[in-house]
C-alpha cells in the first residue's frame, strides 16, 4: 500500500466535473484507490463520493493506493490533482441549472381564496397579486406546475424482479439520452451533462436502486427513495455550488420516475403557442429555455420568486404578477387568463365581453405605446425648463438595444451580480472590463453607471461562501463582503478603471451605511491606478457614487455627499427598510409604499443634501419609473431617473406634462 499527501490546484476543487473526470481516471486502474480529506474516506472511483467529501482548491488530501499499479496510479492522479487548469468552466456554464430535465420539487401553496364565485361583470374568478411588471395580457393558460412523483406500488414479486431490473435500465438511458441530445449550446456544456450522467450511471444513484429493486422493491418506488437520500446527502452539505447538485440529483429522479410511470414533465420550451405561464415560482433559467415570444404573461402563486425574473419581464415587456394567493387546482384548471401586471390583478376564465374590454384596454395601450416613439431622441424638460436625464436599468449586454431603441439616456445602474451569476466562477478582471468597456462606449458619451458586486445570503453567487444568515437582508452584503473580499473586489475595480477610458463610467456603492466604507474604497481605488499607472496599462478616474438605500445613509446624506460624486436613491430597498416591510412578502403589499410620507421625507433629507453639496441624484429603483410617482421625485430635487427600457418613453413623456418643478414642495 502507498499514501502520498497532494495539494489539490484543480480549479475550484472536486465538484461534479473534475471529480467525474478523476474518477474516469481511476478506473483506468486494478488497484484500490482511496481519497482521504481529514477524518473522511472516499472510493476514488466513484464521483458521486468524491463530490460528497467536498474537496477545496488548495486543500491537502491523501491519495491511498494498494494493487499492482498503485505507483503508476498515484503518481498519474497526484499530476491530475496538482493541475490548476482543469475544469476552468466556459462563460455561461450551465451547471448550475442542472440538467434539461431538471424539475425542482413543488413548493408550498399558500392558503387561497379559491371559492370565488364568478362577477356578474363576466370577468370570472379574480385575484390579486404584488405587481411585478406592467401591462396586460389575455390569452390561454399554461399550467407549470411541478407535481409530486408517487410509486404506483411499494413492492413487487419475486418474479417481477427481473422485469423492474430492465424497466429501470430502459427508463435511465431513456433519461440520459434526451439529456445528452445535441443541442445548440452543446459545445460548452457537454462535459455538465455527461457528469450528471455519471451520477446517474453510478453505485451510489443507479446501483443504489438495483440493490433495491432486486430486495422486490418496485422501479418506481426504489428510484423515488435512492434519488431522495442521495438529494438529501448533498442538502446538508456546507459548500453552496454543492448542495444545488442536490437540484440535480432531485431533477434526475423526477425525470426517471416520470419515465417509469409514464408522465411527462412539463417545460417552457415546450409551450404550444403564445400563452400566460401559470406557476408557483420561476427562476431565471427556466425563462432562459422559453422562446420569450410565447409568454403573454406570467402569474406566480409565490411571494418568494426571484426578483430577476421580475427584471426579465420587466426587460422584456412582458406583464407579470407575483403572490397570488390562488389555489393551484385551480389555476391549473383554468383555460383563459387576463392579467394586468400594473395592478396585479389576475381574471380566470372570463366572458368573451370581458375579454373584448380588455382588449380594448390592451388596443389602447398599444396605440399610446406607438405614439411614444416620438420621445426617443427627446432630451425631457418640465414645462418649466427643468432637464431630468432618464436612463435605462440593465442587468446583461443582452439589453444594450432594447435601451438605445427606447432612447436611454446612458444607464443609471448596471447590476453586476447577474454578471457574476451568469458563471459558476467569479469572473476574470478582463472578463468583466470587455462588458464594462464594452457597455461605456454603447452610451458615450452619456453616463454610465455600474453598482459593484450587490450580493448576499439572499443572492448567492457561485464560488462565494456565503454564511447561513438569519435576516439575510440586513446580513453581510453589498459593499460590507466587497471591502472583506479583496480577491473579488479588486479585480472588479481594477476593471472599472480600465474600462473608464472607453466612455463615461461611473462606479456606484451598494448598500452603504457608513463614511468609512466610500473612503475604504477610495483608498482602494487610488492604490489601484497607482499599480496600473506603474504597468503602463491605460485607465481613468470614473465619479464614485454611492446608493442611498439604507436609513443610515439618509441621516448621514450631508457626511457622505462630501466623500461622493453622485447619489442614485435605490426605492425598493429604501422603502423596504424604513416601513420594516419585507417587500417580497404579498400579505404587506399595502404597507409597501414608495408614497409613504416617511419615504418622501426620506427622499427629501437626502435630495437636500446632494443640492447642497453641489452633486446630482438619481432614482434607479422601481418607483422611478412609476407615472404618478415622477412629479413627486422631480419636485423633491431628483435630476435622473433610471429604469428598466420598457418603460423610458412613458417615462418622458410624464415629465414633459410637469408643470414646475416645485423643488420646495412636500
Amino acid at each position: 500500500m502507498l499514501e502520498t499527501p497532494v495539494v489539490v490546484k484543480v480549479h475550484e476543487g472536486l465538484h461534479a466535473r473534475p471529480a467525474t473526470q478523476f474518477a474516469k481516471l481511476a478506473k483506468r486502474f486494478t488497484c484500490s484507490l482511496k481519497i482521504g480529506r481529514g477524518d473522511a474516506w472516499a472510493d476514488a472511483k466513484s464521483a458521486v463520493k468524491l463530490m460528497l467529501l467536498g474537496i477545496k482548491q488548495n486543500e491537502q488530501i491523501v491519495l491511498r493506493a494498494e494493487g499492482d499499479d498503485e505507483r503508476e496510479a498515484l503518481g498519474r492522479l497526484a499530476e491530475f490533482l496538482a493541475d490548476a487548469s482543469i475544469s476552468a468552466p466556459a462563460t455561461g456554464d450551465a451547471g448550475d441549472c442542472g440538467p434539461a430535465v431538471a424539475v425542482e420539487q413543488p413548493g408550498t401553496t399558500p392558503n387561497a381564496a379559491s371559492t370565488h364565485a364568478p362577477s356578474a361583470d363576466g370577468s370570472g374568478l379574480s385575484f390579486k397579486g404584488v405587481p411585478a411588471s406592467e401591462g396586460l395580457a389575455f390569452g390561454q393558460a399554461y399550467a407549470y406546475f411541478r407535481e409530486e412523483i408517487v410509486a404506483d406500488r411499494q413492492s413487487v414479486a419475486p418474479h417481477e424482479v427481473a422485469g423492474e431490473l430492465h424497466r429501470f435500465g430502459t427508463a435511465l438511458e431513456d433519461t440520459l439520452r434526451a439529456m445528452l441530445a445535441p443541442r445548440g449550446d452543446a459545445a460548452e456544456h457537454d462535459e455538465i451533462f455527461e457528469a450528471i450522467a455519471e451520477v446517474a450511471r453510478s453505485d451510489d444513484f443507479a446501483g443504489a436502486i438495483r440493490a433495491l429493486v432486486s430486495s422486490q422493491w418496485s422501479a418506481e418506488a426504489a428510484t423515488l427513495k435512492c434519488g431522495l437520500d442521495l438529494a438529501v446527502a448533498f442538502a446538508t452539505l456546507p459548500d453552496e455550488y454543492l448542495r444545488s447538485r442536490a437540484d440535480d440529483i432531485r431533477g434526475l429522479t423526477r425525470a426517471v420516475a416520470a419515465s417509469l410511470l409514464g408522465k411527462p414533465l412539463p417545460s417552457l420550451s415546450e409551450l404550444p403557442g403564445p400563452s400566460i405561464v401559470l406557476a408557483e415560482e420561476l427562476c431565471a433559467p427556466d425563462l432562459a429555455r422559453a422562446d420569450l415570444r410565447n409568454i403573454l404573461g406570467i402569474v406566480c402563486t409565490s411571494g418568494s420568486a426571484t426578483s430577476h425574473v421580475a427584471i426579465l419581464a420587466r426587460a422584456h415587456g412582458i406583464p407579470a404578477i407575483l403572490g397570488v394567493a390562488a389555489d393551484r387546482d385551480v389555476l391549473r384548471s383554468a383555460a383563459r387568463v387576463a392579467i394586468d401586471g400594473g395592478t396585479g390583478e389576475l381574471w380566470l376564465d372570463h366572458s368573451p365581453e370581458f375579454e373584448q374590454a380588455i382588449s380594448k384596454r390592451l388596443d389602447a395601450q398599444r396605440e399610446a405605446q406607438a405614439s411614444l416613439v416620438a420621445y426617443r431622441e427627446v432630451e425631457p424638460r418640465t414645462q418649466d425648463g427643468q432637464t431630468i436625464q432618464v436612463a435605462a436599468n440593465l442587468g446583461s449586454l443582452a439589453e444594450i438595444e432594447a435601451a438605445q431603441l427606447a432612447g436611454a439616456m446612458g444607464v443609471g445602474l448596471f447590476r453586476t451580480e447577474l454578471l457574476f451569476m451568469d458563471q459558476r466562477r467569479v469572473p476574470s478582471e478582463d472578463e468583466q472590463y470587455e462588458v464594462y468597456s464594452t457597455l461605456a462606449g454603447a452610451f458615450a458619451p452619456w453616463p454610465v453607471i455600474i453598482r459593484t458586486l450587490d450580493a448576499g445570503a439572499d443572492k448567492p453567487l457561485p464560488g462565494v461562501r456565503f454564511p447561513e444568515e438569519e435576516n439575510p437582508f440586513l446580513g453581510w452584503r453589498g459593499i460590507r463582503m466587497c471591502l472583506d473580499c479583496p480577491e473579488i473586489f479588486e479585480p472588479q475595480l481594477r476593471a472599472l478603471l480600465r474600462a473608464a477610458v472607453h466612455g463615461n463610467l461611473c462606479v456606484m456603492l451598494p448598500m452603504v451605511d457608513d463614511i468609512e466604507e466610500v473612503r475604504r474604497t477610495k483608498a482602494i481605488m487610488a492604490r489601484l491606478s497607482r499599480e496600473l499607472t506603474e504597468k503602463g496599462i491605460a485607465h481613468g478616474q470614473p465619479k464614485l457614487g454611492i446608493m442611498i438605500e439604507t436609513p443610515a445613509a439618509v441621516l448621514t446624506a450631508d457626511l457622505l455627499a462630501r466623500e461622493s460624486d453622485f447619489f442614485s436613491i435605490g426605492t425598493n430597498d429604501l422603502t423596504q427598510y424604513i416601513m420594516a416591510v419585507d417587500r417580497m412578502n404579498p400579505r404587506l403589499a399595502s404597507l409597501y409604499r414608495t408614497d409613504h410620507l416617511a419615504v418622501l421625507q426620506a427622499i427629501r433629507i437626502v435630495c437636500e443634501a446632494a443640492r447642497r453639496a453641489k452633486i446630482s441624484v438619481g432614482v434607479c429603483g422601481e418607483a422611478a419609473s412609476r407615472p404618478e410617482m415622477i412629479p413627486t421625485l422631480v419636485s423633491l430635487g431628483v435630476d435622473e431617473l433610471s429604469m428598466s427600457p420598457s418603460a423610458i418613453l412613458r417615462a418622458k413623456k410624464v415629465i414633459t406634462e410637469i408643470e414646475g418643478t416645485q423643488r420646495d414642495a412636500a
